[in-house]
């Protein structure tokens, strides 16, 4: 499929190699000439100057005939006019956009144009190991209503099969981590000291999925 990257930064250089080696197509649009020197050594895919919300650009860039479009300039602004464009003007499916502040990402990503918002991913993941009891959100959908969260196993599944902690309908036990390394569960696998259990979870849903744990945990404890 043809792919055109907005912003030819580490990121977008990056994943322009990235798509290529995939054998898709590229377009790698940038204002600066000299941006392109990050490109992978080699790189075979169209190098066009411009602003990426600029109609005539991505023409030029062959936005009528892409299947997808990601806009990852260092511009907030920048990127969700490129995405617009991208979605509204030229109908391309596939659209997303860098978004650095997190709230302007949400706000968009409920629009129904998905956004990677770098600050947002990696505050996570400082949350995440600074207070080990915390519940950060890992990923949400893009109406909000669906979230991928992470849980320490309570002492009362230790020993006991995990399959059985998903509600099915609420939320689901999808991934299981242990020693370091991710797995996915199956029937017979049974809680260890030490797991970080990964649920998909309705977020309306979030209070009653750590009742739930909540009530494993005191029932071990008797």
């Amino acid at each position: 499929m043809h792919v055109v990257v907005v912003g030819c930064g580490r990121v977008g250089s990056e994943l322009a190699g990235a798509l290529e080696r995939q054998n898709h197509t590229v377009a790698v649009v940038d204002k600066r000439a000299d941006a392109f020197r990050r490109l992978p050594t080699g790189f075979a895919g169209y190098r066009i100057v411009g602003f990426g919300f600029d109609r005539d650009t991505l023409v030029e860039a062959g936005i009528e005939s892409a299947s997808a479009l990601a806009a990852v300039t260092s511009g907030d602004n920048s990127n969700i006019m490129t995405a617009r464009v991208g979605r509204e003007t030229f109908g391309v499916e596939q659209v997303v956009a860098r978004i650095y502040d997190p709230r302007r990402a949400e706000i968009y990503q409920r629009l129904g144009i998905p956004t990677v918002a770098t600050v947002s991913w990696t505050t996570d993941q400082v949350l995440r190991r600074l207070t080990p009891n915390s519940r950060p959100t890992e990923w949400t959908d893009g109406t909000g209503s669906l979230a991928l969260v992470e849980r320490d196993l309570p002492a009362g599944w230790t020993g006991r099969p995990l399959a059985e902690i998903s509600d099915g309908r609420e939320f689901a036990l999808v991934a299981v981590t242990r020693t370091g390394i991710a797995r996915l569960p199956d029937p017979q696998l049974l809680g260890q000291g030490g797991d970080i259990l990964h649920f998909m979870a309705k977020t309306a849903s979030l209070q009653e999925l750590d009742g739930r744990l909540a009530e494993t945990e005191s029932f071990g404890g008797h």
